[in-house]
């Protein structure tokens, strides 16, 4: 079993990686940067992810939740708490106006080791998919199988993605309205061909932070004109169902999280994981 070293002294909230040098002092901001360095650490111990010594591909789209991940994973290693090392990626898919040269200035000025790849899957969903229709899922297979491919190059072996708490109950609730299924992301996951883990970090981040985090950052957003640009996706439903109950009963996305966590297979109706059939009174099993 890992462990994750105990926690270094650190001079004050305020110093740091780099990245961290000129972010503000207010009690709020070091509250915030305190939650979001414990929630990731919570969760890089809960499901094991670190293997001393080994090198993570770091995701970088350019938008809110992959620059927190890199941000707070710094974060971490300056604190002498994950001892790995890490290399910030991101993948030039070839979109319309994309600003090529935010993200490796940005990288470069605050000295973190960086891969910038471009490969253009933007013509080739666009080219697929008829025009109305979603790009999301071709675009994130695109996405997601060079990925994997830098990762091997570079001889990591992890790719570390910046999804949150939204996302994994987002995903639970399309599964469980359109696909007729109970899933949802899981912290960590080993791909198809079983050589590399996906792990996601910021698991039980909430996005309201990350938001809150990437202003206070003051991170150089660069949005999605691909997908972010189309009206009407299941997810956007779901954001939108799962702001409207925390609204009316506040905790509730908490408490989804931890019935994510606590599976009863004898109270469902899966039968491949629950012997139903050898079920029986008296504590009997038909045979």
């Amino acid at each position: 079993m890992n462990v994750m070293p105990e926690p270094v002294a650190v001079p004050s909230e305020g110093a740091g990686h780099a990245m961290f040098q000129d972010v503000p002092s207010s009690v709020g901001f070091n509250k915030l940067r305190k939650r979001l360095v414990r929630q990731t650490r919570e969760a890089i111990e809960q499901f094991a992810m670190v293997n001393p010594g080994d090198r993570w591909l770091v995701a970088l789209s350019g938008g809110k939740d992959s620059y927190g991940l890199l941000a707070i994973l710094l974060d971490l290693k300056w604190r002498g708490l994950l001892p790995v090392d890490l290399l910030a990626c991101n993948l030039d898919q070839g979109q319309p106006n994309f600003p090529k040269h935010i993200l490796p200035e940005f990288l470069t000025r605050h000295g973190v080791v960086h891969r910038i790849e471009y490969r253009d899957t933007y013509s080739v969903v666009t080219d697929t998919i008829a025009e109305g229709k979603t790009y999301c899922s071709l675009c994130s297979r695109l996405r997601r199988g060079n990925l994997y491919r830098i990762a091997r190059e570079e001889g990591c072996s992890s790719l570390v993605l910046g999804h949150h708490r939204e996302d994994i109950l987002e995903t639970f609730f399309m599964n469980l309205f359109h696909g007729g299924r109970l899933a949802a992301m899981p912290p960590k996951l080993l791909n198809d061909e079983g050589d590399l883990l996906v792990l996601r970090p910021l698991s039980f981040c909430a996005e309201a932070d990350l938001e809150k985090f990437a202003e206070a950052m003051r991170f150089p957003i660069i949005p999605c004109d691909l997908c972010g640009s189309q009206d009407g996706l299941q997810r956007n439903a779901m954001k939108a169902m799962l702001a409207d109950i925390e609204a009316r009963m506040p905790g509730r996305k908490d408490t989804m999280m931890r019935a994510l966590a606590n599976a009863r297979p004898s109270h469902l109706l899966d039968r491949t994981l629950f012997d139903f059939t050898g079920l029986a009174a008296g504590g009997q099993l038909n045979r």
